[in-house]
């Protein structure tokens, strides 16, 4: 029999040549391949410190378990079911692991962001077709909580190039505009000229029971994630003209145009301060609003969210307000709400004078000159409320001096007006301007200190109750963190942070030495005292040293 051996050619001897050499080059590749660097593991809680020890405790007791699953969920029943002191323990024990992580672990560099298009849930094109649709009883439950001016709305969309232009200029520290070379201080009163919201009054806060608070929550089926704006809206298409279209009027309001978040929803700690209907005019909204917007644009700068939350649309219209682009006579400024003032057209038309001019930034500041003549505007209407005739020095003739909204309530204040014949009033034939000092006699009236709510018990005379309410030991202090909504008195916000925010900050004793370190992009640290409480708040900033040669 004849054997044939198969002698391999040239070409089939390098082909194995080169998968060979393919083969130990992938070899290689995988031994140089190092591991991803895993930063420092964050320090688990007081719960993970006791699961891990119940579930070995139980696994040993119970060996006819079905596994971890049983285990953990026996765990959990134990955890709930103990008190604060059988939880004292664990918590102790993760809050010493937490500060020493706090003081050995390397500060994180925050992710590089670059922000292209701007991202917001302020919408007022929403809120412009829901005000189409309001009846005249609905339309007039709007004014009486004080919010009249947003049926004047009149523009739909925002110009997000201006918005992101503003936001890159946003001083939150400041609270104020970087803009054509000036820098431009916003305040709560920039908010009611513009928006038309009352700029005085009492501040806004979250307080309410706390088993009404949830019963709203469940009528609105309020989430973790917040409460639907398509629900609001269906709420909203109903002709009930009530103190439930009220609260979704406002919850609407708030979670699409003046205080949306960077969620699709509307947040639900709206619903603290929004128990009792009947008081909504009676809050500082125009303060409520530009501390929202604050806070927002703080935390875009910080890169902490995508989407920028607040009124960005009052940025917008302020900018359109304050800048001129046609010249010193270009903006007259009115007694009503800026917000009437800017349709689409008039923007449209805006927008295109800034392209003309070379784009935002270019026009002249008028900051000043707008709130002057506002001021002055305002000055006339009331002098045109004031009789031509001689005036009279009794008590009898006061109600002339006054205008609506002005006046003093009779149940808070009782006294006349004297005026001596030195400040006698001066008359000016053309203009009948009045000039002259009149004196307020009040009598004594007792209130109660405005901070009742947080804890203070006073009632003092109304001469001395200002002077008692700047230094209240009860007055509001609102959570340093700023995606918190709390506000109290400063032994309820101790007990909120030791409770809600531990592993947010650093506890310390008295006259005990303790390392602290603070990463370069964290702007401040939360101190918090093992033996009252108190909190203090370490901030980072930057001095400049003169040196002398």
């Amino acid at each position: 029999m004849l054997t044939w051996d198969m002698v391999p050619s040239e070409n089939d001897s390098m082909m194995g040549k080169r998968k060979l050499e393919e083969l130990i080059a992938l070899e290689g590749k995988k031994k140089k391949k190092k591991k991803k660097q895993v930063a420092t593991p964050r320090p688990a809680c007081s719960w993970v410190y006791f699961s891990r020890e119940f579930i070995r405790e139980y696994s040993a007791s119970h060996p006819e378990s079905s596994g971890l699953k049983a285990a953990t969920k026996a765990a959990s029943d134990a955890w709930k079911s103990m008190s604060l002191e059988e939880k004292a323990k664990y918590t102790k024990r993760s809050r010493e692991v937490w500060d020493n992580y706090l003081t050995t672990a390397p500060a994180r560099a925050p992710k590089p962001r670059k922000q292209t298009n701007l991202v917001t849930r302020c919408s007022p094109g929403r809120l412009f077709n829901v005000l189409q649709r309001l009846t005249p009883d609905q339309k007039a439950a709007v004014r009486s909580m004080g919010f009249g001016s947003l049926l004047g709305l009149r523009c739909r969309t925002l110009r997000r190039s201006l918005c992101l232009w503003l936001l890159e200029r946003f001083n939150t520290a400041r609270r104020s505009l970087e803009i054509c070379g000036e820098r431009i201080p916003l305040s709560p009163k920039d908010v009611e000229l513009v928006m038309g919201l009352a700029a005085s009054g009492k501040d806004v806060v979250n307080s309410g029971p706390d088993d009404l608070i949830v019963e709203l929550r469940n009528s609105y089926n309020a989430t973790n994630h917040g409460i639907s704006v398509r629900l609001l809206e269906e709420r909203l298409a109903a002709p009930e003209a009530g103190e439930e279209f009220k609260r979704s009027f406002i919850l609407y309001a708030l979670g699409t145009v003046l205080c949306p978040t960077a969620r699709l929803d509307v947040s639900p700690s709206f619903l603290h301060f929004l128990t009792n209907m009947d008081t909504i005019h009676q809050y500082n909204w125009g303060k409520f609003l530009l501390d929202r917007l604050v806070r927002e644009v703080s935390r875009f700068h910080q890169g902490k969210q995508r989407a920028v939350g607040g009124c960005l649309l009052f940025l917008q219209l302020f900018y359109y307000e304050t800048v001129s682009v046609e010249g010193p006579g270009s903006l007259v400024p009115g007694l009503g709400p800026c917000l009437s003032s800017w349709g689409e057209e008039e923007i449209t038309e805006r927008e295109k004078r800034e392209r003309e001019l070379g784009g935002y930034g270019f026009g002249e500041v008028l900051y000043k000159e707008s709130c002057l003549g506002t001021e002055s505007s305002r000055c006339r209407a009331q002098l045109d409320c004031l009789p031509s005739g001689r005036m009279g020095t009794s008590s009898e003739h006061g109600p002339a001096l006054g205008h609506e909204g002005n006046q003093v309530e009779r149940d808070q204040m009782n006294g006349e007006i004297i005026m001596d014949e030195a400040n006698l009033p001066i008359y000016l034939g053309d203009k009948n301007v009045v000039c002259g000092d009149i004196e307020v006699v009040v009598e004594s009236v007792r209130k109660a200190c405005q901070n009742k709510e947080y804890g203070c018990k006073e009632t003092l005379d109304y001469m001395k109750k200002s002077e008692h309410e700047e230094t209240c030991s009860y007055a509001p202090c609102t959570c340093p963190l700023l995606e918190c909504d709390f506000v109290g008195s400063s032994e309820q916000l101790s007990l909120h942070f030791s409770s809600k925010h531990w592993d947010s900050g650093r506890r310390f004793r008295y006259n005990c030495p303790q390392a602290i370190s603070l990463g370069m992009n964290e702007p401040f640290l939360v101190l918090q005292a093992e033996e009252d409480g108190i909190l203090f708040l370490l901030n980072k900033g930057l001095k400049q040293l003169e040196i002398q040669s």
